[in-house]
């Protein structure tokens, strides 16, 4: 019975933003609602990957300039509305990186490190390996890396990966799943260097 109502709650809260995102591409005043609700979600994603706040401030600002002016493209798919925002986030994070040619910066608490450290089985209390698996993790390519900071540190879904990525949940799970792998192999490597 409880699961019911929570699936109706989720149904009601789905539909109440469908109906202000469709009043928003009718009139831009509509979008304040959106913007109010995601505006911190998607600045936290652009700061987790930036090394300052006023550039990730200039990325977000971005987004949601970029998500007013296409939002007659938007259609549901069973998502919420925010997988569209981080498809545009994540697009423009690399605009930016090709543009300024940055480095990407990873920014992570323990308890991240201590919840990826447990899914790939290392100790999670030794400070070496802490400091290894940071170090492996900067030298994963970027979609490696991004796939496993929205599954282990901003706690997402595989079917909403997958709408960020534009792949299927399925694809999502598998690159996951390989990336996990290249991870365990470079702190292997990086073990085998001490």
């Amino acid at each position: 019975m409880q699961k019911e109502s929570v699936y109706h709650i989720s149904n009601k809260i789905q539909e109440e933003e469908m109906l202000v995102i469709e009043l928003a591409k009718k009139d831009m005043k509509n979008f304040a609602p959106l913007y109010d609700k995601y505006y911190e979600q998607i600045f936290h994603f652009c700061y987790q990957r930036l090394n300052t706040k006023e550039n990730a401030f200039d990325v977000a600002a971005q987004v949601f300039l970029k998500a007013m002016t296409n939002l007659h493209k938007f259609t549901y798919k069973g998502v919420p509305f925010s997988s569209w925002l981080f498809r545009i986030a994540k697009s423009e994070l690399g605009n930016e990186f090709k543009k300024n040619k940055k480095s990407r910066t990873i920014n992570i608490t323990d308890k991240q490190i201590k919840d990826l450290s447990h899914e790939i089985q290392e100790p999670e209390n030794d400070d070496e390996v802490r400091a290894q698996l940071i170090q492996s993790l900067k030298l994963l390519n970027e979609n490696n890396l991004s796939i496993v900071e929205m599954r282990f540190f901003e706690k997402r879904r595989f079917k909403e990966i997958g709408e960020i990525l534009d792949i299927t949940e399925n694809n999502a799970k598998i690159r996951l799943y390989r990336a996990l792998d290249k991870l365990k192999a470079l702190l292997k490597t990086n073990n085998l260097r001490r």
